[in-house]
């Protein structure tokens, strides 16, 4: 992990290294009425895609994302290359939105 600074909030930068975990606050749980999962924070309601379930899965605080994105890469039959890249960038959207912590 690496972090940038803007002013008088330092913004987190997630690299292959890091381990992302979903914080205290924010849980990933399974709706059985709408049939799917929603990720609850405080106030908010998020309804990730499928993909996106299987990333915040992965998001255990002990994985890496180099880990994750290889466990996926098997899953999806994709080059790990490509998969890493679109989970840095999911999991730094997420982590913008105080929704992953590394």
């Amino acid at each position: 992990m690496t972090s940038v600074s803007a002013g008088s909030r330092t913004r987190a930068i997630a690299t292959a290294q890091a381990r992302p975990a979903l914080p205290r606050h924010v849980r990933l749980r399974f709706d059985p009425v709408r049939g799917r999962h929603a990720v609850l924070a405080p106030e908010r309601v998020y309804w990730p895609d499928d993909i996106a379930v299987d990333i915040l899965k992965l998001c255990d605080g002990e994985r890496t994302i180099a880990a994750m994105s290889a466990t996926l890469a098997t899953e999806y039959t994709a080059p790990v290359e490509t998969i890493e890249a679109d989970v840095l960038e999911f999991i730094q959207g997420w982590m913008d939105l105080r929704l992953l912590t590394l």
